[in-house]
């Protein structure tokens, strides 16, 4: 079983980092194309782009101007300690054991605009670029272009390793267009999370987001591996709902929001 995340958009390089463990991203030397194409980019053009702030923009043209290889403890983060948003809230890796961290290495995947897939062990230095931008590249108009069937590739690689073709796909839908559903040799799930609201379940963006990470956490956690056991996913107040459920959507509900 292999499962995949987004990015953040919001980064932590301050925090104490909880493993001296790492290892290199494998698609550096695509990320390195792409960063040529970012560099040249002013704040005004980021700020165009990714529609932010003259501020932000400025920050993540130091970013771009910044960013260089090699990698090290030094100058880089693990992802999976450096992404801040809501799912990395609820998967809380700075908690983590070192069984933890191992079983994510071979477990989880992240998406990302610029670094294509990480795996969370990955160092990596601070960037904003998410993926359903339209920047123009070497290979095409925006970054599924630009990507290609790349990271479908490396997925199924990852995939084989597990050895039952199966992906857990709690990233957002902007980041799993990137993968190619028809090159992927996989069995892929993707779990939904609703909360009970006006009398009915609805999909709330901050609950759904946490609980993608809450699920990822509880698949390294008990280290599963059989898809059944998925449907016992219980953390704050979830449950499988067969009756929302349908084929490979699956659904979970709760009813008192934490």
């Amino acid at each position: 079983m292999l499962l995949v995340v987004s990015p953040a958009k919001n980064l932590d390089y301050e925090s104490p980092v909880a493993t001296e463990l790492y290892s290199q991203p494998e698609l550096l030397a695509d990320s390195k194309v792409l960063m040529k194409k970012c560099k040249t980019l002013t704040p005004a053009d980021i700020s165009s782009l990714m529609a932010i702030s003259d501020k932000l923009a400025g920050l993540n043209a130091a970013r771009f101007g910044e960013w260089a290889t090699p990698f090290t403890p030094e100058n880089a983060r693990q992802a999976v300690l450096a992404f801040n948003g809501d799912v990395y809230t609820g998967l809380d890796a700075k908690s983590f054991s070192d069984d933890d961290f191992t079983f994510a290495q071979q477990h989880m995947r992240i998406l990302s605009g610029l670094y294509g897939l990480l795996r969370p062990l990955d160092l990596m230095q601070a960037y904003r670029l998410e993926m359903g931008k339209k920047l123009d590249n070497d290979r095409g108009s925006n970054l599924y272009q630009f990507w290609g069937d790349i990271i479908t590739e490396h997925l199924n690689v990852a995939i084989a390793a597990q050895g039952d073709n199966v992906l857990i796909n709690l990233a957002s839908n902007e980041y799993f267009k990137a993968v190619n559903k028809k090159v992927l040799k996989a069995e892929v799930i993707t779990p939904a999370f609703k909360d009970w609201k006006n009398g009915q379940f609805k999909m709330i963006s901050f609950f759904a987001k946490k609980a993608r990470g809450l699920m990822a956490r509880y698949i390294i956690e008990h280290q599963i591996t059989d898809l059944e056991k998925l449907k016992d996913f219980d953390v704050a107040g979830y449950q499988y709902s067969s009756e929302l459920s349908k084929a490979n959507d699956w659904v979970f509900t709760r009813k008192t929001l934490d």
